[in-house]
């Protein structure tokens, strides 16, 4: 590319801006003139995006939650659109965050610009309406589990299979025994790892059912090490408050959540790209999932597959427990933890799955995959004036 040219990239969630500034990075690296502007977080805009939004005013948990901020949401429709009609960008890149890219994708179609979707919706759990949706407003499908690339050719969708992102970046950064050092972690101790999710919303709702089953799952084996992992989003002092209601001793770790993942005996997450995250590092996890009741039931009459995990997903079988609403009761979670945690034989075989899974992700690379499709794009994008 010998001319400098305007991409417009849109990620309205922590995980899209994470896969979002890898991306950047990698389009930066072939192209440093390239004006790029959008909706993002702090990373993104550390890799030199310029956000028009940031993600920590979007990130909206479930269908009500949503209704009640409608009014922001069309504002930032309307703010968006305005910038694209005024600053003309030869691309449009929306990586996930279907229910407001897949608006903005027909908008941004009428006004001739090409467009790149990154990281599919997961038509896959919500059936193919959504697919057919997409037919005249998506240019190319970039995706990232193996399966969706043939749900795009049956809809005659231009599609590309690039791999998982997660791969690039889901390492620990500490060895394991600065980590057991770090945390005055013994080797005869049990360690627990509570992940409760990114957005408070969740995390709200899904940390006090972790700590009371870990509370019962303390009673019933020694020396048990319980470790609370702290997302970015998330305020410290409102997880210190959760921890001091439930009296229970866990520590809370900053910045080191992939260390977390890795050497940790068994976690505790909440539902989403984390049990992707788990899967690949390789250590046994039970899945929660727990929202308002009306957001839970409209999703249920939505929802096409038996199970929520993307492990599973992806497994195409129940490879880890899932605890979802009314089935997330802590003496069954605290039972089922015991029960992984002393049979040898069933931890072996839920390591042995989530290799498997880590294996139908394909190879490392995605964002130098997208790279090379996004670039070849903008060569041939040309824009009416």
């Amino acid at each position: 590319m010998n001319e400098s040219k305007k991409i417009m990239i849109i990620a309205g969630e922590a995980s899209g801006d994470l896969h979002g500034s890898s991306l950047v990075r990698e389009l930066l690296k072939i192209n440093s003139d390239l004006e790029i502007f959008g909706i993002g977080g702090d990373k993104m805009k550390t890799q030199g995006v310029e956000l028009i939004f940031h993600i920590d005013r979007l990130s909206f948990m479930g269908f009500f939650e949503v209704i009640k901020n409608l009014s922001f949401v069309r504002k930032v429709m309307k703010t968006m659109v305005s910038v694209t009609e005024a600053r003309r960008p030869h691309l449009a890149i929306l990586i996930d965050y279907p229910g407001f890219n897949l608006r903005f994708a027909k908008k941004v179609k009428k006004l001739g610009i090409p467009v790149a979707y990154y990281i599919s919706p997961q038509v896959w759990a919500w059936g193919g309406n959504r697919v057919k949706k997409m037919q005249n407003s998506i240019d190319k499908m970039l995706v990232i589990l193996p399966f969706e690339k043939e749900i795009y050719k049956r809809f005659n969708i231009s599609c590309e299979f690039v791999g998982h992102p997660l791969l690039e970046v889901t390492r620990p950064i500490l060895s394991l025994e600065d980590f057991q050092k770090k945390f005055d972690l013994r080797k005869n101790e049990s360690v627990i790892g509570l992940l409760p999710g990114s957005r408070w919303q969740e995390v709200g709702k899904i940390l006090p059912v972790m700590l009371e089953s870990t509370k019962i799952l303390e009673a019933r084996v020694k020396n048990l090490k319980v470790l609370l992992g702290l997302a970015p989003t998330i305020k410290r002092e409102k997880l210190e408050n959760l921890l001091a209601q439930a009296n229970l001793g866990a520590k809370i770790v900053e910045n080191l959540t992939y260390d977390l993942m890795r050497y940790a005996d068994l976690l505790l997450i909440a539902s989403g790209s984390a049990t992707l995250e788990c899967a690949i590092l390789g250590t046994p996890f039970l899945v929660l999932y727990k929202t308002s009741l009306w957001t839970y039931l409209v999703a249920k009459s939505l929802i096409s597959i038996p199970n929520i995990a993307l492990a599973n997903v992806v497994a195409g079988k129940r490879i880890v427990p899932e605890f979802v609403q009314s089935q997330a009761v802590p003496n069954q979670i605290a039972e089922e933890m015991y029960e992984i945690l002393s049979d040898k034989n069933r931890y072996r075989a839920i390591q042995n799955e989530l290799r498997k899974v880590k294996e139908k992700l394909g190879e490392d690379g995605a964002s130098k995959k997208a790279t090379q499709i996004i670039t070849e794009m903008l060569t041939s994008s040309t824009l009416a004036e």
